[in-house]
């Protein structure tokens, strides 16, 4: 898909359709809308005053032909209240409008920028909306969809310098590219993306992107001493890997933080021998989620070039049961020297992270955040509409809320109070890995995790509920949505 700033008058471009977006209020036909009224030689009003078009967020309302216009069609897409439009909104209706035209055969159209949202952030959320939109989960159909693809879009009215412009081009193209990148991942089936095969898709990604990559094999990882990893890995016949993607810029202060990002990468989860029913389970080849999240932010990180330190850490198994696959009541020893007794086989993504977390620390990392499909607590409790995001010290989350809140994406700060650390503590070890309790899921898996952290600043993203479209969405396909890629970029651009 071809991606152009256009100069040109918008009566006069010549596109398959042109699109701009209306408002849900009583002045309907104003601003942008009223030109295009004015150019169509009142074409609009009448729609407006017969409540044919009401602005209501994704109502569709397309003229064929329409008189005055170079454009072979005029898409007017809702847009909702004005007093609660939001630069997420922007992103979902641009991609609201290219999934429309897309599944009609058009191949090329234009975004006309409104009043208010046409600086260049608003373009860069336009571009990011629009590749995010443009991806397909039918990677393995032998027959697509009829040839219906998107071949160019052309961005008019967007007002600022030519640089200012392509600049926010670049940076929406690269953000929505590499959340893409991490949605091809957990696209994958699982017996294309064993962790062998993702560690080698992220060597390769790290080396175009002039990353520094190591992948750390079961002998290694063996002389590591990550005893949870390979407590969750003995299952399978698939040896693991923990993939290290580092990120140095040119001119490292001394005293800079060190970022470690870790991500869950459980290629397949059966639960072992707590095995999980058979109704949906086959799509537990995205319980690898949060790192293909992380390898995404890597990719992007490359390009945009903070002055801080990244060490990306992503434990890579299967969970399978097995004659050799752990047990419930076994102990496992962790990296840090931590023992663990297992009570849920099933509970396997936070003793993976544990070992992912100790290794980061061990590289340098100062902070850490880590993001893993860790818990159905946390769709009980948030459903598919907000990350559940956990943290200490509370003034370090609250950072990263805000770079959630700057980008659009939902996430809702969970409790980390110290009686729910008295639920994970076990008889026969240091720590158990469900919580005793009869609540509380999401936040017990979240202490469990701290206690690897222990006093270094953290975040967890519980992605559980998010990472996964069941159904299509009007701006999205269904499939994975690559969700907190843009927040961790963002958070980390501002660390600088």
């Amino acid at each position: 898909m071809q991606i152009q700033i256009e100069a040109q008058p918008f009566a006069a471009i010549s596109t398959e359709a042109l699109v701009t977006f209306v408002f849900d209020k009583d002045e309907r036909i104003e601003g942008t809308v009223a030109l295009l009224d004015q150019a169509t030689q009142s074409k609009l009003a009448p729609l407006a005053k017969s409540g044919e078009l009401t602005g209501k967020m994704f109502e569709m309302v397309l003229l064929h032909y329409p008189q005055g216009l170079a454009a072979q069609r005029l898409l007017l897409v809702g847009a909702g209240k004005p007093d609660k439009f939001s630069p997420a909104d922007l992103r979902r209706l641009t991609g609201a409008a290219l999934r429309y035209l897309k599944s009609r055969g058009v191949k090329n159209f234009t975004i006309l920028a409104r009043e208010g949202n046409g600086g260049a952030a608003a373009l860069q959320t336009v571009v990011e909306g629009l590749f995010i939109a443009n991806f397909e989960s039918d990677t393995y159909r032998s027959k697509k969809d009829n040839g219906k693809v998107i071949e160019s879009v052309k961005l008019a009215g967007f007002e600022g310098s030519s640089a200012e412009l392509e600049s926010a081009y670049e940076r929406g193209k690269l953000l929505g590219e590499s959340q893409n990148f991490a949605r091809s991942l957990i696209n994958e089936p699982s017996n294309k993306l064993t962790p062998r095969n993702l560690a080698d898709r992220a060597a390769a990604m790290a080396k175009e992107s002039g990353l520094a990559v190591e992948i750390l094999d079961e002998d290694k990882i063996a002389e590591l001493k990550m005893g949870a990893l390979i407590g969750v890995a003995q299952g399978s016949v698939e040896p693991p890997r923990v993939i290290v993607i580092t990120y140095t810029p040119a001119n490292l202060r001394a005293d800079a933080p060190v970022l470690g990002l870790v991500g869950k990468a459980v290629t397949f989860d059966t639960g072992g021998i707590s095995i999980k029913p058979a109704d949906g389970m086959e799509k537990m080849k995205y319980d690898m989620g949060g790192g293909a999240t992380m390898l995404g932010v890597m990719r992007a990180l490359a390009q945009l070039k903070p002055s801080v330190k990244v060490i990306c850490v992503v434990p890579a198994t299967e969970n399978m049961p097995g004659g050799r696959a752990q047990k419930p009541g076994d102990v496992q020893v962790a990296m840090s020297g931590k023992t663990i007794e297992i009570i849920n086989t099933d509970a396997e993504g936070r003793l993976i992270l544990a070992d992912g977390i100790a290794y980061a620390k061990k590289l340098g990392a100062t902070h850490l955040i880590d993001a893993a499909t860790l818990t159905g607590a946390i769709v009980v409790a948030l459903a598919g509409v907000h990350v559940g995001a956990f943290g200490t010290p509370r003034e370090y989350l609250d950072r990263f809320l805000k770079s959630a809140d700057a980008v659009g994406e939902k996430m809702w700060p969970m409790p980390m109070d110290d009686d729910y650390q008295e639920m994970i503590k076990s008889s026969i070890a240091d720590i158990r890995n469900t919580g005793s309790g009869k609540g509380g899921g999401a936040i017990t898996a979240a202490w469990f995790i701290k206690e690897f952290a222990e006093d270094t600043p953290w975040i967890h993203l519980d992605i559980a509920g998010t990472a996964w479209f069941d159904e299509n969405k009007a701006w999205s396909a269904k499939g994975p949505t690559g969700i907190a890629v843009r927040s961790i970029v963002d958070f980390v651009m501002k660390m600088s």
